[in-house]
């Protein structure tokens, strides 16, 4: 399940990628027409803005916008800067990978195998659908 982060953040980039065609959005408009409470939604463009995704500009006629084109930005990696793993498991995940501290074999453990799958399902359309995908 996707946390309220995440859902706002995925919000937040689409409505940007919708409406700011290069110029700055300000996050108050972003905040009001997304359904968003403002100081949360002030944390979640911080986390995207520092991984590169964002840009903003300040004073008059700042605010939030796209640092790299919609369709370059998958879905996928918005998860990832807000939520980390997409992975259900840590023993599973790409790049977050942690042993399982109750798992004593990853080779011979069921739950390893199928949610293998599930990553790579999950993966497959998350990397495949872009920010430009949802709107």
């Amino acid at each position: 399940m996707l946390t309220k982060k995440t859902k706002y953040g995925l919000k937040a980039m689409a409505y940007l990628a919708r409406n700011s065609h290069g110029k700055p959005i300000l996050i108050s408009e972003i905040a009001t027409k997304e359904s968003i409470p403002l100081k949360f939604l002030e944390g979640i463009l911080l986390d995207l803005k520092k991984s590169g995704l964002l840009s903003s500009k300040k004073g008059k006629g700042g605010g939030y916008f796209l640092e790299v084109p919609a369709q370059s930005i998958p879905i996928a990696a918005i998860i990832r800067v807000l939520d980390g793993p997409i992975a259900l498991l840590p023993c599973v995940s790409l790049n977050y990978y942690q042993k399982c501290d109750d798992c004593p074999d990853e080779m011979t453990c069921s739950l390893n195998r199928v949610m293998v799958q599930v990553r790579d399902k999950t993966l497959k359309v998350l990397e495949s659908q872009s920010l430009e995908d949802l709107i």
